[in-house]
């Protein structure tokens, strides 16, 4: 992976771009019924139930897609992949990461890191913790540093605790692809230079997804 450029922080790019990092928060929450299979971030799960919803119903991809697109302000979820649209009907919720992934990159942002916890009372999720961190990092472009999965219960309190459902609260960074002129403005108004980006390549790198494929560096 390609190291982020320094001294970003506080500048503005072309566009009208905020150089500063953002933050997105996401959290989704679905009940247990029989007759479903369970996936969590990506990985069946053995259990005897699975987690009802249009589309496989992965609560900790959710999370993470919401906290993406939270962070890029571009909405939610409902919006990009409404319940109504039959489209989304069983559809592969890593499928749907892949394509925030890709919303992520054309609004000119690189995922910094992403931080997501899974509350369910049972199945322990321990086992399939890295396996989840794994389909992440590979869906999203990143390195397997860049993609922290945690599991706890809710010592038998409330929803989850019950074994009703299963939750999972996400959140990540953002920051943005450097601007291909090779100048921002600071928040003074005054002119500083970053590196010029090679001819094809959007700029900055970081966590981009294009980063092992194109070879180039900045």
């Amino acid at each position: 992976m390609l190291g982020r450029q320094p001294g970003a922080c506080g500048l503005t790019a072309g566009k009208g771009m905020n150089i500063y990092m953002r933050v997105g928060m996401g959290y989704d929450v679905h009940r247990l019924v029989e007759g479903r299979d369970l996936i969590m971030g990506g990985v069946k799960i053995p259990y005897e139930k699975g987690l009802d919803g249009h589309s496989d119903a992965d609560v900790l991809l959710h999370a993470i897609m919401d906290a993406l697109l939270g962070a890029a302000a571009l909405g939610d979820i409902g919006k990009h992949f409404p319940d109504t649209d039959p489209t989304y009907e069983g559809a592969s919720s890593v499928k749907l990461l892949e394509h925030v992934g890709g919303l992520i990159e054309e609004e000119g942002y690189l995922i910094s890191n992403i931080d997501a916890t899974i509350i369910a009372q049972r199945p322990k999720m321990r086992d399939y913790i890295d396996t989840m961190r794994e389909n992440i990092a590979k869906t999203l472009g990143l390195e397997i540093n860049q993609v922290n999965v945690k599991a706890t219960t809710e010592e038998g309190l409330g929803f989850t605790g019950e074994g009703a459902g299963i939750s999972s609260q996400a959140v990540c960074c953002l920051e943005p692809i450097y601007d291909n002129a090779g100048l921002v403005s600071s928040i003074d108004g005054t002119a500083q230079e970053i590196p010029q980006a090679p001819a094809g390549c959007s700029g900055g790198c970081g966590a981009c997804p294009s980063a092992a494929q194109c070879g180039k560096s900045v």
